[in-house]
């Protein structure tokens, strides 16, 4: 079954606006809403599969193999195919809520809540038969949120893992490593490496190589962040600093957290605090962020090789992230994408083909989706959309690079943006409103002799705020306005300034 989602926008039921981008299809290899617990040697779309999907990476021989949150590992054979000849075969179960696998050589490495796990098929059936331990180290108190997320393979061939904090009955944050990213080390270790997470359900590196996180709003965390992990940075969340006294650890914070300010003065306050290179401001981006995925080159999946995407469990559906790096660090812009997938969005993944499989479970959880799992499929059409493709940072503005030519005329218009900045409160409670809201005034606007760069001269660029653009006057050369006009920039760094 394929839904092609038209170019223009349509109403939720609960009132949100559906996200399309031109030129993108979705295509359902399986959803349900309705779990059994029959087994069969092989399972075709509809036998009652319930892929609650917690990780997915492709195999050496093309299959892709998928962790479910029930605590199994199933390989999906023919998933880039036609969606009634794709088969699936169990291959590991026991598992404690896995949120993470990852290909290496013969093996999948699936990181469960204790532990990351070696699954290996020793006899060829294509079932495992050997489970060991690839990496331990971190607390398990039995709180039902003490997830562990990962491996993923940053360009260095480093591994990486993150812990959430523990929340509900039987937390215990004080103990090894809640709240923290780390490396899978010598010996079955987990090395710590950053501090300041809170749920930090999704792990991609860039194509630089560079590691990324996404965390989600919650208490300490105002909105939804990208993180750029690295040694002895410290982020947001203090819940699970304790863990800083351990001998192994990377960091410890010089001053104490301060609570209920600005976040550009929390940072002032606090130098081991790190900013995100992205914020991704509540509803208007999502509510809920859950995993990175970086757009492979070759032009397979549109104009946006290079970018992140963003998957959003609460809205089900997916961003887009442009990154720059200024003065040596990480900053850049969100945009909205593509929405309406069939429940909350956990997992992303880049196929071969260069098709974007998208991996979805409710968890019981509210979520706009329809469906309380499945695994769904992203293709391009070959249909370049119109669309902000990068928006970059300048000393006295930003430059917008357009995915196709603008109509000069309208592009030219200062009175075709409109911006504003705001930052948002730092404190304990959970989540925050924007704060310090400030229009800002296009002074004047220069469009490139190529028509798809334009530079916008603006008056009162705030370093680490936020800045808010809507670009709904400018069109395309062919008369077409913007299908997604907003973008969300990171200003945390001026250019030039020091």
């Amino acid at each position: 079954m394929k839904r092609i989602l038209p170019l223009a926008t349509a109403l939720l039921a609960t009132g949100l606006r559906l996200v399309a981008t031109e030129g993108y299809e979705i295509q359902t290899i399986l959803t349900g809403s309705s779990p059994t617990s029959s087994r069969n040697a092989n399972w075709k779309p509809g036998d009652g599969l319930t892929l609650e999907v917690g990780g997915m990476d492709f195999m050496a021989d093309g299959k892709l193999a998928v962790a479910i949150r029930k605590g199994e590992v199933w390989l999906i054979d023919g998933v880039l195919g036609a969606p009634d000849q794709v088969r699936y075969s169990l291959f590991a179960s026991g598992l404690h809520e896995p949120l993470g696998v990852l290909s290496e050589g013969d093996s999948l490495l699936v990181t469960q809540r204790t532990e990351v796990t070696r699954l290996r098929d020793t006899d060829g059936d294509s079932v495992a038969d050997e489970y060991l331990t690839a990496a331990r180290g971190w607390n398990v108190s039995g709180s039902y949120h003490g997830y562990a997320y990962g491996p993923k393979r940053d360009g260095r061939g480093n591994l990486w893992v993150a812990l959430n904090l523990d929340m509900g009955d039987r937390t215990d944050n004080k103990a090894a490593w809640r709240g923290w990213s780390g490396l899978m080390g010598p010996d079955n270790t987990f090395v710590p490496m950053v501090a300041g997470l809170r749920s930090p359900c999704g792990l991609g590196a860039n194509a630089a190589g560079d590691m990324f996180c996404v965390d989600q709003q919650g208490t300490w965390i105002p909105s939804t962040p990208i993180y750029h992990l690295r040694k002895g940075a410290f982020f947001l969340n203090p819940e699970g600093i304790a863990s800083q006294e351990r001998p192994d650890s990377p960091l410890k914070l010089s001053a104490p957290v301060p609570n209920k300010v600005p976040y550009p003065a929390a940072l002032r306050a606090l130098p081991e605090m790190v900013p995100p290179a992205v914020w991704l401001p509540y509803n208007k981006m999502g509510r809920s962020g859950t995993d990175l995925a970086v757009c492979p080159a070759g032009g397979n999946f549109g104009p946006f090789d290079g970018q992140f995407f963003v998957g959003e469990f609460t809205d089900a559906k997916v961003g887009r992230v442009f990154l720059e790096k200024i003065e040596g660090e990480y900053q850049g812009a969100a945009f909205p994408f593509l929405s309406g997938f069939a429940s909350g969005v956990v997992r992303l993944l880049f196929a071969p083909d260069g098709s974007l499989l998208v991996g979805m479970s409710s968890r019981g959880w509210s979520s706009l989706g329809t469906q309380a799992y499945g695994l769904q499929r992203v293709r391009w059409s070959g249909v370049t959309p119109f669309a902000i493709q990068e928006m970059r940072a300048l000393p006295d503005g930003f430059e917008l690079v357009f995915t196709n030519e603008v109509d000069p005329a309208s592009a030219a218009l200062t009175a075709s943006y409109t911006l504003k900045s705001y930052t948002y409160l730092y404190s304990n409670a959970y989540g925050s409103a924007e704060i310090d809201a400030r229009p800002l005034t296009v002074t004047s606007v220069s469009v490139g002799a190529d028509r798809r760069r334009v530079r916008l001269k603006i008056d009162g660029l705030r370093a680490l705020y936020v800045h808010e653009l809507r670009a709904a006057g400018v069109r395309s050369a062919a008369g077409a306005a913007l299908p997604q006009p907003d973008a969300y920039y990171t200003l945390n760094r001026i250019p030039g300034q020091p």
